[in-house]
């Protein structure tokens, strides 16, 4: 029964190829969204593991952010921007949840969320959420929470403010454009709890400056960061 079911699948893929959202590269039958190659080169960072990475060092003398790491670095070509660009602009959904759980995973071992009490991903403004259908750091957050068996709380933090792309923003402008446009809904939610903000890419560390700002007001408030890359400018 398995040969047949095997066939079958075999002469689906030919009619409908499945191919790895990172290289374009054909899937074999044990591979998912991405190809064990892709899997094996996409570089990490491995920030996770280092307290003072370049990553947190983004936030001294910004926010108080407790600990900040990324899966990987986001460079022109790179793969694991391929898989971002199918996931934000394609809505392969799928890719965000995947890429939480291969990361959720090294977080986890490494005792990274071992003290975290709570995912929060970063909001995105309703009228964009509509426009694109969905909130990629929502899917990213589900993927690591499923491996920590962290609750995602994505109610507790707004975006009621609509802010312009940060895309080709220097430093300052990204700052400015993002300042003062989270706002917490429910503060007794949170209360003391040690959250961990999630987003897709950081580059300038603008719109988690922004979050973090905005949540650290509640009492006992400790914030931790992560994303799926890191992007050098």
């Amino acid at each position: 029964m398995s040969y047949i079911y095997n066939l079958w699948d075999d002469f689906i893929s030919l009619l409908f190829p499945r191919l790895c959202y990172a290289c374009g590269n054909h899937l074999l039958r044990n591979e998912n969204l991405i190809c064990t190659e892709c899997y094996v080169v996409i570089p990490r960072t491995k920030y996770h593991l280092e307290d003072e990475n370049p990553v947190a060092q983004l936030f001294w003398g910004r926010c108080m952010i407790e600990k900040a790491a990324t899966f990987s670095f986001y460079n022109k070509g790179s793969r694991i921007r391929k898989l971002i660009h199918n996931l934000k602009y394609k809505g392969i959904k799928e890719i965000g949840y995947e890429l939480g759980k291969i990361y959720g995973l090294s977080l986890k071992s490494s005792g990274f969320t071992t003290d975290i009490d709570l995912i929060i991903p970063v909001p995105l403004h309703p009228s964009k959420k509509r426009i694109r259908g969905f909130n990629q750091s929502d899917f990213i957050s589900t993927g690591i929470a499923d491996v920590t068996g962290l609750p995602v709380d994505t109610n507790s933090l707004a975006r009621p403010t609509v802010s312009a792309t940060q895309t080709k923003r220097s430093r300052y402008e990204r700052w400015t454009n993002v300042d003062g446009i989270f706002q917490v809904t429910d503060s007794e939610v949170i209360r003391g709890m040690h959250i961990l903000l999630v987003d897709d890419v950081i580059t300038t560390g603008s719109t988690i400056e922004s979050c973090a700002n905005e949540l650290l007001k509640v009492e006992g408030v400790r914030v931790s960061v992560v994303a799926l890359a890191f992007a050098v400018v």
